[in-house]
């Protein structure tokens, strides 16, 4: 792969991440609100509290008026009467102190406390390192990927169409790129988990914060998990590029040349189902990873993590943001793939067609989401 090669997949890569982030934003502050330890609806005991006042003091003039009856048959009957009013009452007063386990929000519950108390913009916390972080991370990732693959073609190691390849190519390029960014994912991570509407945390504040509490190392708390979640990403390139090449071998059948909106629509589909089946599959290093990430020594270590998880939380507890995971990640990751590939198409087409057309023929292709 020359070096012009590699320029156009950087380029791609870089535009591809940025277009999926900034259209998925308010998702991504979701799903990370509801992968954390306090992703649970605020229990409000004022109403309890306001009506046992109210019904203490109807006891205590109960009582009053009670004491001014002098006789029995006068008592006997105001007893009855004030029995039937009240016991629905003191079945409520006794219950008023008994709260059941906390609730998770849900998608919907979390989006609308997010806006009520802490506004708007709120949706769109970590959105500055996520830019900043994004690009050179698929930059990185995408170039990674494709070198490591011509590589391993170059020394006759593998073909560049073998699941092998891509298995090794994928977990090559996911080590590179999580150790190189994961102090920028850190940083979002922990804006994003910021509860506050007024003295919001910039990310100056952050980054001194964490320096301060643990070091340069603080900054790569939770990279063991990045390191378990590689396995997402084989998963789905593995399928990938098993679908892309399908729908190369079907598209060759067709008598048209160049790429068509089709061609690009099929692509956002590959890329979609392939991220949602790796998603459910390793779907728990994402809530390990998001809790390490936390402010606090709770969360310390991947395994640990996850353990401590199951046996407070069960094993909801390891899915927990799911369903927002996979609609923010759907089409996330159709945009993206689909960018990617039409970035590199119009480049390669400009600056070096013969390439792209020679390695699009072999059903060469390259992708990754987080």
């Amino acid at each position: 792969m020359s070096e012009r090669d590699s320029v156009i997949h950087l380029i791609a890569g870089g535009v591809a991440g940025t277009a999926g982030a900034v259209f998925t934003c308010p998702l991504e502050v979701i799903k990370t609100r509801l992968q954390s330890s306090n992703a649970f609806l605020p229990i409000n005991h004022n109403k309890n509290s306001h009506s046992t006042q109210i019904r203490m003091s109807e006891s205590s003039t109960t009582q009053n008026s009670f004491s001014t009856l002098r006789r029995p048959e006068q008592r006997r009957k105001f007893s009855s009467t004030i029995l039937r009013r009240v016991r629905p009452q003191v079945y409520a007063i006794s219950h008023c102190g008994i709260s059941s386990a906390p609730k998770s929000m849900s998608i919907i519950q979390c989006l609308r406390h997010i806006v009520q108390t802490e506004g708007s913009r709120a949706l769109f916390k970590g959105l500055g390192p996520n830019l900043v972080g994004v690009a050179p991370s698929r930059a990185i990732y995408f170039c990674t990927y494709s070198q490591t693959k011509e590589a391993l073609s170059n020394f006759g190691i593998l073909s560049t169409d073998s699941p092998f390849s891509h298995i090794l190519s994928a977990s090559c390029a996911g080590f590179v790129s999580s150790t190189a960014t994961n102090p920028i994912w850190f940083v979002k991570t922990r804006l994003q988990l910021d509860h506050s509407s007024q003295n919001k945390m910039t990310v100056i504040d952050c980054i001194k914060g964490i320096y301060r509490m643990n070091g340069i190392k603080g900054f790569y708390k939770g990279i063991t998990a990045s390191y378990f979640g590689i396995s997402e990403t084989v998963v789905h390139f593995v399928i990938y590029e098993t679908l892309k090449r399908k729908l190369v071998e079907v598209r060759q059948k067709r008598p048209e040349d160049g790429k068509s909106t089709r061609d690009f629509i099929e692509f956002m589909a590959a890329g979609a189902t392939s991220k949602t089946i790796a998603s459910c599959i390793a779907y728990p290093h994402e809530v390990a990873r998001t809790r390490l990430r936390e402010e606090g020594n709770k969360y310390n270590k991947f395994w640990q993590t996850l353990f401590l998880v199951w046996k407070e939380e069960g094993k909801a507890g390891l899915y927990r943001g799911l369903a927002t995971q996979l609609v923010r990640q759907i089409p996330n990751t159709a945009i993206m793939m689909a960018t990617y590939e039409a970035v590199v198409y119009i480049l390669s087409m400009k600056f070096n067609a013969t390439f792209y057309l020679e390695s699009h023929r072999n059903g060469n292709s390259n992708g990754k989401s987080q």
